[in-house]
Formats: structure tokens, C-alpha cells, sequence
């Protein structure tokens, strides 16, 4: 690397501990970034709450731990939704502790999607960058980030066109994808195994229509991830025939690469504008073809033909037949794939970039004393 190396903070969403789970894909995200960062030689500070943890071989990063309340997401707002910050709220906190590191700093990381860090953006010495987790999901968020992209573009980043698309940009967007240390996830031939699917047990993903594509192909649909609504969990179960779905629950990615490499198919069917589609690429860096709506940020990781197939939203019967030709698929394509795109090293390589392109603009606008 022949530029210096940078003093970079980074900040957790402030929806759980770093390494719980309950911050869902920006943990993995953030996680994968810090591993990529210090292998590229950078000093880091992670800001988290209480009880995180690092991966293991990020001994040398300094980790600032917060005390208070988990912050709601922006998940499920309403597009009137107003900010909300609970008493003794997580948030505040963290952002207390990262523009007091962030004085020293060269720049400070948000992996958040909060109205606060994006507002504090123009009004605090700290060098502010956003990695924008979420598409457009309340008009009060969608302000706040196109007045700081009005202002410099350069401090807002997305993980696809498709999700920037969401937003009225100056010109065009730092699109840097996403990464993954591809040392947790083995690749794996088989091509008989059964169909999957992966992510939150929530309306917004869809389940319904994966459970239906198994169902009309006559096969048991093996289901990833922490049931967040039980009452839908439970409606999509009655939908289908009894044993169609076989709950597999919250896995670590250890367990959950283990158990989807052996899948025939990983199927993914957002109802809404995913920013990028993580366990996209999980599948396919286990070689494991995906077939996915074509909506949102799956329609970017997808190469139809080569890694698996897009379909029109919605259109289960298209799903169902996209399924029946998944074994046309070369499955070390998928792997290929996801270690030239999607490696924690080829990500934190762009944030990099990225962070590094804002800075001399801002150097040369309004250099420090």
C-alpha cells in the first residue's frame, strides 16, 4: 500500500452488540470491514455496545464500549415515522464516544441507519462518512441523507445502484458493494441437496412465496433465520403442507455454510427494495446457485445463467420453474464470483478508496489547522 495508513473509526448500528445477531446484516458488514482495514494496515477504533466482540484476528483494534437502551429500526417506520430516541437511548451514546475519537482521527465510519450521525454530519469538526445500510424507508431519513449528499456527496456511500436509485443524488453514487471473509464459507459440489432460504422471519422477506415454490415442487424448504414475527412465522406455515418448512433457526455463520452449502438452491424473495442481499452471496461463496426476485440488491449480485436466475417480482409460478434449472448451473461459477466481487479484502479496498477520495476533497476545501 503506498498511501499512509489512516486512523478510521468505525461505528456499530446501535441495535445490539457487535457479534450478537440482533444488528443483522450491518454486523456482518461491519465485521467483515474491520477484518479487511487492518489486513490492509489501517488503525481502527470500533464503537459498540457493551458486550461486542471482534473477530479473531482483530486483536489490535481498540474497541470503545457504550452502555444504554437498543435504538428502534428503521425497519417497519412509516414513511411519517418521526425520530424516536429512547431515555438513556444506545445511539447518543455511541455518538458521543465516536466524535470524541473521532478529534483525533483521520475519519469516522457509520454502519448505522439513524437520523443523528447523518444530521451531526455538517455540524462537527469530526470527518463524517456514512455507509447507507437501507434503502428509502421514512421521508424523514430520506431528507436527512439527501441534504448531507447536497452538501458532499462524497461522505455517502450505498452497497448497489439499486438502492441509491431510492434517493435524489447530485450525480452519481460511491457504490463499494459488499464484503465477506470467504474463509468461513467451504465450497461445496453437491447438486441434489434440498432448496433454502435465509434471513428474518418477517413479511418484508417474502417466505411465503419461497414456501410456495417448494410446495408446488413437491420438496421440504429447509429455513435460516431468527423468527422476529411469530404471527406471520406461523401464517406462512398454514399455507403450505404440513412439513413443507423445516425451521432451522438463528445459526452462526459456521453452522449456517455448513448446512446451506449442501442446498441445491438458496431462494431469495424480497418484498421490499433490498440495499443488498447478504445471504446472496453467503450462498454463493458456499457455490450454491441462488434464484431471486429481480428487486433491489439481489438484481445486482445475480448473473442469470451463471450464478442462478432472476425472476419477475412476485411471479411464484416463475420461480417455481426457475427452480426446476438450477442444475444447468456450474457451481464453482457462484464461488468465483463472490471472491472476485464480494471478499472482505476487495470491499474494504473500495471503503478505502471511497474514505480516502472524501478526504482530500475536504482537505482542499477546508484544510485543518
Amino acid at each position: 500500500m503506498t498511501d499512509s495508513p489512516l486512523h478510521l473509526v468505525i461505528v456499530n448500528t446501535p441495535i445490539g452488540a457487535l457479534g450478537s445477531g440482533e444488528g443483522g446484516g450491518v454486523e456482518l458488514t461491519l465485521r467483515s470491514l474491520v477484518q479487511g482495514l487492518v489486513r490492509r494496515g489501517h488503525r481502527l477504533t470500533v464503537v459498540a455496545a457493551k458486550g461486542s466482540t471482534l473477530p479473531a484476528d482483530c486483536s489490535g483494534v481498540e474497541l470503545l464500549e457504550v452502555e444504554g437502551v437498543n435504538q428502534p429500526s428503521w425497519q417497519h417506520a412509516a414513511d411519517h415515522a418521526p425520530v424516536e430516541i429512547p431515555r438513556n437511548g444506545l445511539l447518543p451514546g455511541l455518538w458521543e464516544i465516536a466524535l470524541e475519537a473521532g478529534q483525533t482521527a483521520d475519519a469516522v465510519i457509520n454502519g448505522g441507519y439513524d437520523w443523528l450521525p447523518l444530521w451531526l454530519t455538517q455540524r462537527v469538526s469530526a470527518r463524517l462518512f456514512h455507509l447507507v445500510s437501507m434503502g428509502d424507508v421514512a421521508s424523514v431519513m430520506r431528507d436527512v441523507i439527501e441534504a448531507v449528499a447536497a452538501w458532499d456527496s462524497r461522505r455517502l456511500a450505498f452497497h448497489t445502484h439499486r438502492q441509491a436509485a431510492d434517493f435524489r443524488l447530485p450525480g452519481p453514487a460511491n457504490v463499494v458493494g459488499n464484503g465477506f471473509d470467504l474463509s468461513n464459507y467451504t465450497f461445496q459440489r453437491p447438486t441434489n441437496g434440498p432448496l433454502g432460504w435465509a434471513g428474518r422471519i418477517a413479511p418484508e422477506k417474502g417466505l411465503e412465496d419461497a414456501a410456495a415454490a417448494a410446495a408446488a415442487l413437491g420438496e421440504q424448504l429447509l429455513v435460516w433465520g431468527f423468527r422476529e414475527d411469530e404471527a406471520y412465522a406461523r401464517l406462512v406455515e398454514s399455507l403450505v403442507p404440513a412439513g413443507t418448512i423445516d425451521w432451522r433457526g438463528f445459526r452462526s455463520t459456521k453452522e449456517l455454510q455448513q448446512e446451506l452449502g449442501c442446498c441445491r438452491a438458496l431462494i431469495n424473495t424480497p418484498k421490499w427494495n433490498e440495499a443488498y442481499g447478504n445471504v446472496v452471496v453467503e450462498a454463493l461463496a458456499c457455490g450454491v446457485p441462488v434464484v431471486a426476485y429481480d428487486r433491489g440488491g439481489p438484481g445486482e449480485l445475480i448473473s442469470a445463467g451463471r450464478t442462478g436466475w432472476l425472476v419477475p417480482p412476485d411471479d411464484v409460478f416463475a420461480l417455481t420453474e426457475a427452480l426446476r434449472r438450477v442444475s444447468s448451473i456450474e457451481r464453482s461459477l457462484c464461488r468465483s464470483w463472490a471472491e472476485e466481487h464480494a471478499s472482505c479484502e476487495v470491499f474494504s479496498q473500495r471503503v478505502e478508496s471511497w474514505v480516502r477520495t472524501g478526504l482530500m476533497a475536504d482537505v482542499s476545501i477546508n484544510p485543518r489547522s
